[in-house]
Parts: structure tokens; C-alpha cells; sequence
């Protein structure tokens, strides 16, 4: 029987690339994640035969200086973790600091780096038993090139246990398409045996977001993607999920956290039953990017880091599950996303051209949420084939994207582009050629004709007056007789929402369910003050309770749904202690938290129309009357 001893570093290196270097696409995922915590805004990678031969990582990020270079191929040496808290809250792709000193302990692997403060770049290479490092000078810009040649070349045994080239690559392609979603602000090239065959430029705004989502996860579900966008205190989920009328089923499963790829059943059975009443899908797709604070997760629990622990894993289910739900009942007031932005999607691997005859009619809806148009786009000759694009049209229901909390849903409608060159069409031609519109658009279409629309009572605009000319975007210029005003439409859209308030709090105001309900510090005397208070606060709609010494606002009014209630709230129950507060009182303090954003002119003058003739007097008597006449002699006289 052999004695202890320690093992030669090589030895010991090999044993730990056994659970970090799987594959060629385990070392491309190790040495990119390094590019990226480096700070890198591009990565180009090269790949020769699958990676067996050649991975070749390129990035612009801030380099490692020369005295760093020897240690950046040894085990267990980082820059990313110094103190065991840091460890408890890790940002950064890696911290074990063996991805490189295993991966040359299995190949030929060369690191050239250069800093911004150095002149010159420095090449290093461990070579040997004892994995002696050289280091030389080399010619590099700012940034760092590891070049990994002949990949278990010293291994023979893990050597045979490599697939095809084409399955090779196939792993590293799948690997980088998931990266890419999650930092689209990073450009990457990928080539394969000399040719370019992924390049994936930065979207720095949503359009440019949505064309990366369409070279990943294909059209069928970028064109119904439904968007997610949900935040609680710490925890903030956002993404697209698959459309529950869509008819096709998605590969794409993508969960990331804090920026992390990883895999998880809690995320898969939340998906799953939030689909449950809405569509046979038994695996819908999905792209959902949680963001968490670092403190409530480890992601230290698995060797190729594809998993993590959360430290409240009911609580994080719970509330993807319950944004889920929402977002897909909330479907109804659909919104589809802003796009030309999937015209001009480009990718060297391009999907199977679709023919004039697969491409589904585009449907527009107009103020009112009428379907006032179907009809699809045809080509001048039946034979001709494009790849479609996908135009997005805005559903406006009398305000820009209906919403739920902080959360935005979108879907996507596929249409050909309306192109001078494709020749154009009359009603005539349109009903001779158009083809039947395909399943997903006639499901589309069947349920948004049972959306209820949103729209003002036509009795109501039946008397609503001439809206006056706008001026600067903020003031009606009014006109009576010789007399020249500028009404605020802030100040009236304040007026008229206290009268809509207080003639409702008679019989009370009806609270909405939070989706996730909003915790604060609690002072000593708010119980007492939510007794006293009781029937006045479920007048109001809201409903709150103490636990703790933790404020629990579970419900509130619709007015005020909008705000920071951590804050809101709080204030309110401060100055119930010196007196409780008159309805008109509690009227503006609604209003005013109510309007904090965008105020629509048309509707603000719509509901001042509707208003008794006392009541427009008392709020016209605000305006800003203009000395036009003074002004005219003035000028007059110069």
C-alpha cells in the first residue's frame, strides 16, 4: 500500500479538469466567463475542429499585468474573492480560480495579455510535471488572447470520449447563444474552421435586444414572445415567455440568475403550473432573468457552477409562479412590442427561407381596440420566397401599453414588410390571392376578440366640448369673448381626479391585491393606529397589518398602485396620529399620488367635460389670464 503524499501539480491540476474541462465547449464557457468579469465589451472566439484542435478566446477587457501572469495559471488564485464574505455574496462569473490552471494541465494553452498602464503585452505557458510557468514579451493591444491547441492531448482516454467535430461545435454554438442573451450590451464573434459563423453585434436598446432574441430562439417565439417585467424589494424577474395560445412547441428553456445560466426544477415547476389553466403546453418556452441579492443564493454548490441554492426557495417560486400568473392573465390587454426591430435580423446561419403561403395576416387595432384590419401582404409572383419580417403594432387602448404594477406584457405579430419592391396590392387582388392565415395567428385572433375593449362611453364625448389648442405641452390656451388664459391640464387632471375620489369614497374605495406584498419597518404606535383608524382605512381599499414589527400592505387603492408605497404608506399613517383627515383631504392626497406620470390632454378634458357647470367654473377661475391687449399697444407704440 502506497503512502500519503502530495500530488505533482500536473497531477492534481488533471484530476480537477476532470469536473471543470467536460468538453471544448466547458473550456470555451470557463475562459469567455473570465473575458467577461474582465470587464471585456467584445469577445471573439475561433474554433478548429470542434475545438479539439484550437479555442482561441480574444477580448478587450482590462488585461493582467505581467507579475500576474505566472499566478493566473496557478490553482486556486483569483482576483475575484479575497475574504470569506465575499464569497457569500459572489457577482462575478467565476471565483475558484482553477478554470485556467486545469485547462492547461490538459492542453497546450497560451495567455497574452497587455494592461492599460503597460506598454508592452506578456505572454505566458505552463509546460512540464511541475507546470513551470515562462513568460515572455508578445505584441497584443489592451485586453487578453488564450489560445488552447491539441485539447486533451495528454489524455487520451477523455481524448476518445469527444464526439464528432460537428457535435463538438454544436455544444459551444448552444453555450454561446445563451450567454448572449443575457449580456446583449457584449459583441461576440464565433468562428469555425476559418469561417465566420455567429456574429452577434451589441443591442444597446430594445429593438436591437429583440433582433438578438430572434437569432437565438428562432422567430416562431420571438413572434409572440410575452414580455416579463416584475420587481419586488430585492427580487426583480424579466424576460419573455412563449404565448399560451401559441401552437408550437419551444426548445427554448433559458433561466438565468444575477446573470448566471443555470438549470432548476423550482424554475421549471413554476412555469409549468402557471400554464396549467392556460394551455396544453406541457413545457412552455421561456428567457427569465432573476435578479436576487447576492446574500440569498449560493451558487458555489456545483462543480461547473449549473446550479445554485436558494436560502428562501419556496419564497423565490412563489413569487416567479405568481408573476407568471399575472403576466398571463393580464394577456388580455395585450401590447405588442414596438418592431421594425425584427427586419433586419443578421446571422450567418439562416433559418429555412418561409414562402408567401405560411406567412400569418397581420392584424391592426386601432384607439378603441377594434379589429378594423386583416389582411395579408402577397408577392408579385407565387414563386417567390422571402424570409418574413416581423412588424409589431402597437396596441393602444386609449394610452401607450396597457400594464400591471410594474409589469409590461408583449406580443409579437408576424407580417411581411410592406417594401415598394414586393409591388402593392388592391382590395380586389388581396381577396383573389391572399392566403388562409395560419393556426397561431387564428388563435391570436381568437383571443383578442375576447379581450374586452377599453374605450370612453360614446355618451360621454356626445358633450364633450372642442379640446382648446395645447401649448408648451402643459396649458390649454382658453378663449372667451376678448379674454385671453392658459389653463394647467396638470392642475385640471389634479381637480377632476379629487372629484372622481371623493364622490367614490362614500361607499369606498375597492382595493387591489398586491402581487407581492410590500413590507416596511412598523413604528411602535401604528397598531394602535390601524385600530383606531379601521374603518377609515377600509374605506380606502387598503389593507394592512402588523407582524413582527413589520407593515404588511397587502392591498391598496387602484390610485395609488403606482407609487412607492414603502414610502407612501408610512407617511399616511404618521399623520393619522395628530388628525384624521377630511374626505376631500384624503381625496387630494389620493389624486396626487395618482398622477405622477404621463397625463393624457384628451382624456384630462374628456372628464372635465362631464363635470357640472360649478365645478368647471371653480376650476377655470385657476387659468393664468394674458394681458394681450397691454401687450398689443406696447408694441404698438415702439
Amino acid at each position: 500500500m502506497m503512502g500519503i503524499q502530495i500530488l505533482p501539480p500536473q497531477l492534481a491540476n488533471q484530476i480537477a479538469a476532470g469536473e471543470v474541462v467536460e468538453r471544448p465547449a466547458s473550456v470555451v464557457k470557463e475562459l469567455v466567463e473570465n473575458s467577461l468579469d474582465a470587464g471585456a465589451s467584445r469577445v471573439d472566439i475561433e474554433i478548429d475542429k470542434g475545438g479539439s484542435k484550437l479555442i482561441k478566446i480574444r477580448d478587450n477587457g482590462s488585461g493582467i499585468p505581467k507579475d500576474e501572469l505566472a499566478l493566473a495559471l496557478s490553482r486556486h488564485a483569483t482576483s475575484k474573492l479575497h475574504t470569506l464574505d465575499d464569497l457569500e455574496a459572489i457577482l462575478s462569473f467565476g471565483f475558484r480560480g482553477e478554470a485556467l490552471a486545469s485547462i492547461s494541465s490538459v492542453s497546450r494553452l497560451t495567455l497574452t495579455s497587455r494592461t492599460a498602464e503597460q506598454t508592452e503585452a506578456w505572454q505566458a505557458h505552463a509546460e512540464g510535471a511541475d507546470m513551470a510557468v515562462k513568460v515572455m514579451p508578445a505584441a497584443h493591444p489592451v485586453g487578453s488572447t488564450i489560445e488552447v491547441v491539441d485539447l486533451f492531448f495528454n489524455t487520451p482516454a477523455r481524448r476518445r470520449f469527444l464526439k464528432s467535430d460537428k457535435t463538438e461545435f454544436t455544444h459551444i454554438d448552444e453555450w454561446l447563444k445563451r450567454i448572449a442573451l443575457v449580456r446583449g450590451d457584449i459583441h461576440f464573434t464565433l468562428t469555425h474552421n476559418g469561417k465566420t459563423v455567429r456574429n452577434y453585434r451589441p443591442a444597446m436598446n430594445e429593438a436591437q435586444y429583440l433582433q438578438r432574441l430572434t437569432q437565438v430562439c428562432g422567430r416562431p417565439f420571438a413572434e409572440q414572445a410575452l414580455k416579463i417585467e416584475c420587481q419586488h424589494d430585492d427580487l426583480r424577474l424579466s424576460g419573455y415567455l412563449q404565448s399560451p395560445w401559441s401552437p408550437v412547441i419551444s426548445d427554448t428553456h433559458y433561466f438565468y440568475v444575477n446573470g448566471r445560466l443555470i438549470r432548476d426544477r423550482l424554475v421549471n415547476h413554476a412555469v409549468r403550473q402557471a400554464f396549467a389553466q392556460k394551455a396544453e403546453l406541457e413545457q412552455p418556452g421561456y428567457v427569465l432573468m432573476l435578479d436576487i441579492d447576492p446574500h440569498q443564493v449560493d451558487v458555489n454548490v456545483h462543480p461547473a457552477k449549473h446550479e445554485v441554492r436558494f436560502h428562501q426557495s419556496r419564497y423565490v417560486h412563489d413569487y416567479i409562479l405568481q408573476a407568471l400568473q399575472s403576466a398571463l392573465e393580464e394577456a388580455g390587454e395585450l401590447n405588442f412590442v414596438h418592431s421594425s426591430s425584427l427586419d433586419e435580423v443578421e446571422d450567418v446561419f439562416v433559418d429555412a427561407p418561409i414562402s408567401a403561403t405560411e406567412i400569418s395576416a397581420p392584424f391592426i387595432l386601432g384607439a378603441d381596440s377594434a379589429l378594423v384590419n386583416a389582411q395579408t401582404d402577397t408577392l408579385e409572383s407565387a414563386q417567390d420566397v422571402v424570409t418574413p419580417a416581423v412588424q409589431v403594432k402597437s396596441l393602444v387602448a386609449g394610452r401607450e401599453g396597457a400594464s400591471f404594477g410594474t409589469q409590461t406584457n408583449a406580443f409579437g405579430s408576424m407580417t411581411t414588410p410592406r417594401d415598394s419592391s414586393r409591388g402593392s396590392y388592391s382590395a380586389g387582388e388581396s381577396r383573389q390571392r391572399t392566403e388562409l392565415p395560419s393556426k397561431a395567428a387564428i388563435a391570436s385572433y381568437g383571443a383578442l376578440l375576447q379581450t374586452p375593449s377599453y374605450s370612453v362611453k360614446d355618451q360621454d364625448y356626445q358633450s364633450v366640448l372642442p379640446m382648446p389648442s395645447i401649448l408648451d405641452g402643459q396649458y390649454w390656451v382658453m378663449t372667451s369673448e376678448d379674454k385671453l388664459s392658459l389653463l394647467s391640464i396638470k392642475s385640471v387632471a389634479l381637480a377632476t381626479r379629487c372629484q372622481e375620489i371623493e364622490a367614490k369614497l362614500a361607499t369606498g374605495l375597492i382595493g387591489q391585491p398586491l402581487l407581492m406584498p410590500v413590507s416596511v419597518a412598523a413604528d411602535a404606535d401604528w397598531q394602535a393606529v390601524l385600530i383606531e383608524h379601521d374603518t377609515l382605512i377600509r374605506q380606502l381599499g387598503l389593507e394592512l397589518t402588523i407582524r413582527y414589527q413589520q407593515l404588511i400592505i397587502k392591498k391598496v387603492p387602484p390610485y395609488i398602485r403606482e407609487s412607492q408605497l414603502a414610502k407612501v404608506i408610512p407617511e399616511w399613517l404618521q399623520s393619522l396620529r395628530f388628525e384624521t383627515p377630511a374626505p376631500s383631504a384624503l381625496a387630494f392626497w389620493l389624486a396626487k399620488h395618482s398622477l405622477t406620470g404621463f397625463v393624457s390632454a384628451p382624456e384630462v378634458w374628456a372628464a372635465f367635460s362631464q363635470l357640472a357647470e360649478e365645478k368647471k367654473q371653480l376650476i377655470a377661475n385657476k387659468a393664468i389670464f394674458l394681458p394681450w391687449q397691454s401687450w398689443l399697444e406696447e408694441q404698438a407704440s415702439e
